[in-house]
């Protein structure tokens, strides 16, 4: 928890995951002005108040939905349309309810050791100290260096980088598609495009807008691209269901319960659709008055648990064994649903500037705090200017970046969201006393975990191997018109 307030009476916040330890234990002698301050900004630049409850959960919900729903229908598929659903209500309520764990232990430590604000690496490294064993406890640093250089640098990162490389696929099925998309709505033949421009140029064109947003760095700001990404997402959500829900067949030739074998890819997909507990302490940390946090956090994870649960299960019924890995390939090629690719490509622009300000509170604190504060400014924006243009670079460079990226968040998602929170409830908590039961729960989580790592990291590996040297995208896709 990191709320203080200044002596002008104005909540002052300061965002976790901001930086290294070194940094960190600096920052905590300042004075308390520095935490009025906006992301990045040294003492002297303009300051900023805290995000309200509604702008905390438009970053909550925007943080956990992506283009990763358009994939779950498939999914879906893979467990069962009864497996299935209960498979991902499942899921939801135990990325909830560690997010809670990790909440609660990060405020139990703030007020254990009076301090104003603990981020991910402090909570688990106090939490390692308060452990009954001896050792975690003279190794409890391992824990905070572990978070931060392993889960905090890799994930976020990462997943920031990636969202521009997801416009590829969209754009492509839009402008390759431009010719033949018709009025028409209601046909069902099958197109054969092939695309006429390497997709590479295509990435390099989003780079001028890529590079505005990330110059953005005051989060109250990108609350105004937050809730443009989530209505513009909604609305092509809204568009998606209201064609799927029409002429559903019979659910009764669908399997309740899939194969054993197709079961693990269900689950690799619907334990990485919840990896956003990495925007948690911040939003909590940001927030005007964080005791409202876990009420709007069980709020936002119910919403997008929701909507996870009926387009994947709506969209397996509408097309059975006939669904694609995204339920975009599966609209008609006409105007009305392009509409729906166009949507998801200004959601995806506005959802890049919020996830890139996780990494962005990373690495630019640390090393602005290295510099003087005439060069302060310039320095910050050199950073995010280069960081922006290696995302491109790496897109460019990379034929399947995707991959690369599916593996290294099998790799810290997994231990970042489930693994570590239930097993940081036991260390922290364990002294006051624990129930065997809450201690069998944490330790059953963890392993769910463990297994979502090693299938997680498994299939991107295999994946990888049997990829070789394919391009990133197939020489023509398929489109229902």
């Amino acid at each position: 928890m990191s709320v203080t307030k200044s002596t002008e009476g104005a909540v002052a916040v300061k965002l976790d995951l901001m930086s290294p330890p070194e940094s960190a234990k600096k920052l905590e002698n300042k004075d308390s002005t520095f935490l009025d301050e906006s992301p990045s900004e040294s003492p002297g630049l303009k300051k900023t108040k805290g995000i309200t409850v509604i702008q905390a959960l438009i970053h909550l919900v925007k943080g956990n939905m992506g283009t990763g729903i358009l994939g779950l229908s498939l999914a879906v598929k893979n467990a069962g349309i009864l497996m299935g659903p209960l498979s991902l209500l499942v899921m939801g309520l135990i990325a909830c309810h560690c997010m809670h764990i990790l909440v609660r232990c990060a405020q139990r430590f703030c007020k254990r050791l009076n301090k104003p604000f603990m981020d991910y690496g402090d909570t688990v490294m106090h939490g390692l100290e308060a452990s009954p064993s001896a050792w975690l406890q003279n190794h409890a640093h391992w824990g905070r260096w572990f978070v931060w250089h392993f889960c905090v640098r890799c994930c976020p990162r990462w997943k920031s980088h990636h969202l521009p490389f997801l416009l590829l696929p969209f754009l492509l099925q839009v402008v390759e598609a431009v010719n033949s998309t018709t009025n028409n709505c209601h046909s069902n033949e099958t197109v054969m495009l092939t695309p006429t421009m390497d997709s590479r140029l295509y990435m390099l064109s989003f780079l001028p807008f890529l590079v505005l947003l990330v110059l953005i760095r005051n989060l109250r700001i990108l609350t105004i691209f937050s809730m443009l990404a989530n209505i513009s997402m909604l609305v092509s959500l809204v568009i998606i269901t209201q064609y799927i829900a029409q002429e559903i067949p019979d659910p009764s030739r669908l399997p309740l319960v899939a194969s054993w074998k197709t079961y693990p890819l269900f689950f690799g997909t619907a334990v990485f659709s919840f990896e956003s507990i990495g925007v948690v302490l911040p939003l909590e940390n940001k927030m005007k008055n964080a005791r409202h946090f876990p009420a709007i956090l069980s709020l936002g994870m119910s919403i997008v648990t929701s909507l996870y649960i009926s387009i994947g299960t709506l969209g397996y019924l509408r097309f059975g064994d006939d669904i694609k890995a995204s339920i975009s390939l599966n609209l008609p090629n006409c105007w009305l649903y392009q509409s729906v690719k166009l949507l998801y490509i200004a959601g995806i622009l506005c959802t890049y500037a919020l996830q890139f300000y996780v990494p962005a509170e990373i690495i630019i604190p640390f090393a602005i705090s290295r510099v003087s504060t005439r060069w302060a400014l310039p320095l910050d924006l050199s950073i995010r200017l280069a960081m922006v243009c290696l995302t491109c670079l790496l897109a460019v460079l990379i034929p399947r970046l995707d991959l690369v990226i599916s593996l290294v968040g099998s790799v810290s998602s997994s231990a970042l969201a489930l693994i570590i929170p239930p097993l940081l409830e036991v260390t922290t908590f364990y002294s006051e006393g624990m129930s065997p039961l809450t201690i069998f729960k944490d330790a059953l989580i963890s392993v769910l975990g463990f297994v979502g790592f090693v299938v997680g990291t498994y299939q991107a590996l295999d994946e990888l191997l049997k990829s070789g040297d394919s391009p990133l995208f197939s020489n023509s896709t398929t489109f229902l018109r």
